[in-house]
């Protein structure tokens, strides 16, 4: 059993349904906006849509740390950071499945908050798991810390490729089991095609960003567990982070080829946090292991994101050819042409 922290966050109910029915209520917003009225959105409306998911986002951790203390409050924001500096790298995979599926920019947005949803979902499953195994198991700590150091170590080694969305394996099913039609049918998922139910290539590509999201989850997770073991800032934190992906994903797409060490800075952080779970475990066993206090994670996590994003402008500065790429931890190279989904 996990010894009991010296102060424990109290979470009151209020607390829980306030919080859920306020990211609801921002998921429905969004939702709203991407179904209700399909458009391409420009670049006055993602900076607009971004600043306002940031400023909830900090808002709500300014509230949370004025009545919880600066403890949990800065763990929301090291969370938070980890959360969102993660995401980011997201975005470079969705901009690789829109483009693989020439996914038409009207229908961009629908896919990108369906994505969304389901990641959602999936990350409050994971999270309740892994809430639940590090409080029956204190030796998780050391399996979640050696699964980010093992990632880092792949993801920088890998750092210069993209994954390739034809090894999706949910994908390559997904074409082989069903009748999917030539075009994107008024941005529906489901219809008929020569008297035969059919999906369209929406929903391939929905299954894509769905089966990605379900692997980022398996690392996102330890990463943030490895800030604080509280699940409602764990939650919190995810859900903040991930709700302010469709709009960024318009306003940074076009810069995200310039942001060449990005994977390099991630797979940095990774392997930081991996080492602070392994820390936190060694701890546990021997008081004498010393442990990483969750402000100088959020120094570390803070510096590493200024030093890579700035290392990144002035190498783009000097080579201009130069182009980002998400990484990948199976250094498969991705295909450069569309991929079919009927194939």
């Amino acid at each position: 059993m996990r010894a009991p922290s010296p102060t424990m966050l109290e979470v009151t109910t209020q607390r829980w349904v306030l919080t859920i029915g306020l990211i609801v209520a921002l998921l429905a917003l969004d939702l709203g906006l991407a179904l209700l009225r399909p458009h391409v959105v420009g670049f006055r409306e993602a900076v607009i849509s971004s600043v306002f998911f940031v400023a909830v986002a900090v808002a709500f951790g300014a509230v949370f740390t004025a009545q919880v203390g600066s403890e949990f409050g800065s763990q929301y924001f090291a969370g938070y950071i980890v959360e969102k500096s993660l995401s980011v790298d997201n975005l470079f995979v969705f901009v690789i499945i829109m483009t693989t599926f020439a996914v038409p920019q009207i229908y961009q947005q629908k896919v990108l908050i369906y994505g969304i949803a389901m990641a959602l979902v999936m990350r409050a499953i994971f999270i309740i798991l892994g809430a639940a195994l590090l409080e029956l198991f204190s030796f998780m700590f050391l399996i979640f810390g050696l699964i980010l150091v093992i990632t880092a170590v792949q993801l920088y080694r890998h750092r210069d490729v993209d994954p390739d969305v034809a090894d999706n394996g949910v994908v390559r099913l997904a074409r082989k089991a069903l009748n999917v039609t030539d075009g994107y049918h008024g941005g529906r998922l489901f219809t008929r095609s020569a008297g035969r139910r059919a999906v369209t290539p929406l929903f391939i590509v929905l299954l894509a960003i769905g089966s990605t999201d379900l692997l980022f989850a398996l690392d996102s997770i330890p990463a943030i567990f490895g800030v604080t073991d509280e699940a409602y800032i764990v939650i919190a934190a995810n859900a903040f982070a991930l709700l302010g992906l469709r709009p960024l994903f318009f306003l940074v797409k076009g810069l995200l080829d310039r942001l060449v060490y990005l994977s390099t800075g991630l797979a940095m952080i990774l392997a930081f946090i991996g080492v602070k779970l392994v820390l936190h475990w060694g701890h546990g066993v021997a008081d004498s292991v010393p442990q990483i206090s969750t402000n100088l994670s959020l120094a570390v996590i803070v510096v590493v994101l200024t030093v890579t994003t700035l290392a990144s402008i002035w190498k783009v500065r000097r080579d201009p050819s130069t182009r980002a790429h998400a990484g990948s931890l199976t250094g498969r190279p991705s295909q450069d042409p569309p991929v079919d989904p009927r194939r």
